[in-house]
């Protein structure tokens, strides 16, 4: 293993290797090319236009039925931001009171 070999994308172990022209993860068997453009990071506004980042402090800006029970979260309940997926609900957070759950940017804004 050379000073210059990057950690995994995936799961960031310090072991990868160089085989041929790709990079191979023993971890988690990743396989991916260093050459190759690095993907861009999801970037993501608030309902007001503040970009946001994990780890970020978020109220919500109005009340939001949580799908499958009778709770509703309310405006100004306080989430933190875990991390960003792509799809509809583009958040992964873990809001006061309610634990972990999936929520949509527009309804959120920056603390």
């Amino acid at each position: 293993m050379s000073e210059t070999t990057p950690p995994c994308p995936q799961c960031d172990s310090p072991y990868a290797y160089e085989d041929r022209n790709l990079l191979n993860c023993p971890e988690c068997g990743h396989e991916w090319d260093p050459s190759a453009a690095v993907e861009d990071e999801l970037i993501l506004k608030d309902s007001v236009g503040n970009l946001l980042a994990e780890g970020d402090k978020v109220t919500l800006i109005k009340d939001l039925k949580v799908k499958g029970t009778s709770t509703v979260l309310k405006v100004g309940t306080k989430a933190t931001i875990k991390r960003f997926v792509d799809g509809d609900h583009d958040i992964d957070c873990k809001v006061d009171g309610a634990g972990a759950m999936m929520l949509k940017s527009k309804f959120v804004k920056k603390a």
